[in-house]
């Protein structure tokens, strides 16, 4: 006989979110400790001295000699300067009104009588000579000197000036991050900075940059699940976020997409902003071979689908050829191997000695850098990158010898896609070398979406060894879609501009978190803080343990299914359930000390945190808090009241749901729906075990809450509609 739960149990069960929602977001941080303070509520934004890095430009009180006002000031910037110091220039002039109410106008030429910031490219005009000096033959090093009435931004080449001028903006108050942190500079109408000195040199990596791949919940048209299309168009909002993202921290470089339909017109905005544009290892000279039958780029340049270097080699260089000519209007790193036209191994024809296959290799990459070469306008010579990916790795160390690649050509070695390096290279040699990382990273085991577990002390760690190794060509480091990395993304951009500062001190990493902790949330938390992320990473040291108690709580639920239809039942693995009590306590004891701290957060300060640790906690807490009470209920002898059990699981549940709601304030609206990633039964879908529970109610454990993985090819005949009407929408928005 069933036992379906009562309609009482089930409206007590389910008024639990009704409740949250009528009462307001005040109350939604009870969770069992007590009276807890309002999460809107806050301390107003305040400034706890110079300790911190941002706004450590400004003056506060009476101004001192050698001081500049900048509450009416006029930003310099010549016609012949590069589009990147224009860019720079009107991202200071939109930061100094956020900071103090007034706009400073961008002209040409100085003004009389009036502060000038005068944004200038060694060459490009005149300047104090001292600070010219210090800038001869270095690359992207800058100055910021105040003299008289003029604040002078000077760079040894454009990238510098801009530099210049984003260093100034976070000196004076923005937070680089502000576009992922939320957090706004403190107002101040009298806006003085100090006397100024500073010096930059050239950064310890050459070409650094953040990879967006696997964008999964960026705003696009639907598919036929309801997921955001795969290979729909991002808006160039969202690209110019990250572009402007990175420049903020000097990085100069991106790759912004692999897998979608590619739009010109984001590579040149970011190449106009100062970042080379690139790709990862399987996207040969930018050709975009994801699109090769999906977005009709075989017809368009001429050539078939044949991917056969044996068969049809020159049909593949006309096909890469058509990288080249689509890109070579802007500033590209180009990479160069040789791959399937879907992110796999080139398969050679069977039994192919793997001598005679690194000789492909090697004539394959020899043609690329040739066709660049003659093809490409760059002033500068093309740079290029051969990354050691997965089979490229292993055939390399087998036949190293055999992958005597052009001297031009940066060898850049991989990690395990979860942070730690596979391989570095030995010693010296006639190759420049660099590194290929994640924060971020789909597929398989250490699929980290969501949330983010590669801790400060594993990035301390592997980059001091990338560092010693001489890896500092180059360093691209996935990131996915940015919003849950942002601290380790901004530890690794740190290092690469200038590796000695962070990596040279004792306990790098925990410095570096200490300092997180001050500049984020003032230097009075900064110890609870840091307390706060000790804890974090201590529960969530893998991306398995983000969704190790949904896991738990689908095998108990297929248990209380088991039990409830007559069926054979499973067997719990005794340790997994002592681990899922052990960390219930661990988060019990972890929130009381979180409570203590929120009080003395403002409002801005409480909103990241509870973003950027809290909710990672959370998404493993709450059903691990459910998984307990179907625990009870599958001991409990009566069935009646198991339902009951089941119904109260229910609650932790619907406050983890509120919890991501709070989470998806705008921009990122729908930030944690179900993806192609991230669909309903995906694990690392953190609505998974909400969703499950509600359907096991409402069917009365008729059905297993264990369903089959969904499945996702590549919809070539979709991507091609899709290509096709993405061209004719075009074509008629020219008419109008």
């Amino acid at each position: 006989m069933k036992y379906p739960i009562s309609r009482k149990n089930f409206i007590r069960s389910f008024s639990a979110t009704l409740g949250l929602m009528a009462a307001g977001l005040d109350n939604l941080k009870a969770a069992g400790h007590g009276s807890k303070p309002s999460f809107y509520k806050g301390q107003a934004q305040k400034q706890d001295g110079a300790a911190v890095l941002r706004g450590s430009w400004v003056r506060r009180g009476t101004a001192q000699k050698g001081d500049v006002a900048l509450q009416k000031s006029t930003i310099i910037v010549a016609k012949n300067e590069h589009s990147a110091v224009h860019q720079a220039a009107l991202f200071l002039a939109a930061d100094i009104e956020k900071i103090s109410g007034y706009r400073p106008p961008i002209q040409e030429t100085v003004a009389k009588d009036n502060v000038n910031i005068v944004l200038l490219t060694t060459g490009n005009g005149p300047a104090p000579k001292a600070a010219l000096n210090r800038l001869k033959n270095k690359r992207e090093a800058f100055t910021v000197l105040t003299a008289e009435n003029t604040v002078w931004l000077l760079g040894s080449d454009f990238r510098g000036t801009a530099y210049a001028a984003y260093t100034l903006s976070e000196r004076l108050g923005i937070d680089p991050l502000y576009l992922w942190t939320g957090y706004q500079p403190l107002r101040n109408t009298t806006l003085i900075m100090k006397q100024t000195d500073f010096f930059a040199g050239s950064p310890t990596v050459k070409y650094r940059g953040f990879f967006h791949d696997d964008e999964d919940v960026l705003p696009r048209p639907f598919d036929k699940y309801g997921f955001p299309l795969r290979i729909g168009d991002v808006s160039l909002v969202w690209y110019q976020r990250y572009f402007e993202t990175a420049l903020r921290l000097k990085m100069n470089m991106t790759a912004p997409y692999v897998r979608v339909h590619r739009r010109y017109e984001v590579q040149k905005c970011a190449s106009d902003w100062g970042l080379y544009y690139t790709s990862h290892h399987y996207d040969i000279l930018l050709s975009n071979p994801f699109g090769i039958e999906r977005f009709h780029l075989a017809d368009k340049r001429g050539v078939s689908t044949e991917w056969d270097w044996f068969k049809h080699k020159e049909n593949m260089v006309k096909y890469w050829r058509g990288g080249i000519e689509d890109n070579k209007g802007v500033n590209a790193i180009w990479p160069v191997g040789l791959r399937g036209t879907d992110d796999h191994a080139y398969e050679f024809p069977k039994d192919t000695p793997e001598k005679e296959q690194a000789k492909v290799f090697r004539d394959a990459i020899d043609a690329q850098v040739k066709m660049v070469k003659e093809l490409s306008p760059d002033k500068e010579n093309p740079a290029f990158h051969f990354t050691l990916y997965t089979e490229m790795l292993e055939k390399y160390r087998k036949h190293p010898e055999d992958f005597n690649v052009p001297e031009d050509v940066i060898l850049v070695w991989p990690d395990n896609n979860d942070g730690t390096m596979r391989d570095l290279p030995n010693g010296p040699d006639k190759w420049k070398h660099g590194v290929y990382y994640h924060l971020a990273y789909f597929g398989g085991a250490p699929t980290k979406q969501g949330t983010h577990v590669i801790t400060p002390a594993r990035v301390a760690e592997q980059f001091k060894a990338i560092v010693a190794a001489g890896a500092t060509e180059f360093m691209l480091v996935n990131v996915s879609e940015m919003r849950e990395h942002v601290m380790e993304a901004r530890m690794i951009a740190d290092i690469c501009w200038d590796a000695p500062a962070l990596l040279n001190q004792k306990n790098a990493a925990e410095n570096y978190l200490q300092w997180w902790a001050r500049e984020y949330f003032g230097v009075a938390n900064a110890t609870a803080v840091t307390r706060a992320y000790q804890d974090y990473y201590a529960l969530i040291d893998s991306s398995e343990k983000t969704y190790f108690a949904a896991t738990q709580f689908e095998l108990i639920l297929d248990q209380l299914y088991r039990r409830f239809t007559k069926k054979k039942a499973g067997v719990l693995e005794p340790a997994k359930i002592k681990e899922l009590k052990s960390r219930d306590e661990q988060y019990e004891n972890v929130f009381k000390r979180i409570d203590l701290l929120l009080p003395q957060l403002d409002r801005e300060q409480k909103q990241f945190f509870f973003e950027h640790v809290e909710l990672g906690l959370r998404i493993d807490q709450r059903p691990g808090q459910s998984a307990l009470l179907l625990l009870k209920a599958l001991a409990e002898p009566d069935e009646a009241r198991a339902w009951d059990l089941v119904a109260e699981a229910m609650t932790p549940l619907e406050k983890l749901e509120v919890d991501i709601l709070r989470a998806e304030r705008p921009p990122f609206d729908k930030w944690y729906i179900p993806t192609w990633i991230r669909t309903p039964v995906a694990p690392f879908n953190i609505h998974r075990s909400y969703t499950q529970l509600r359907e096991f109610i409402t069917n009365n454990g008729a059905e297993t809450p264990i369903k089959p993985r969904m499945t996702f090819g590549h919809n070539i005949e979709g991507a091609r509609l899709w290509s096709d009407f993405i061209e004719e929408s075009t074509r008629i928005k020219s008419t109008y």
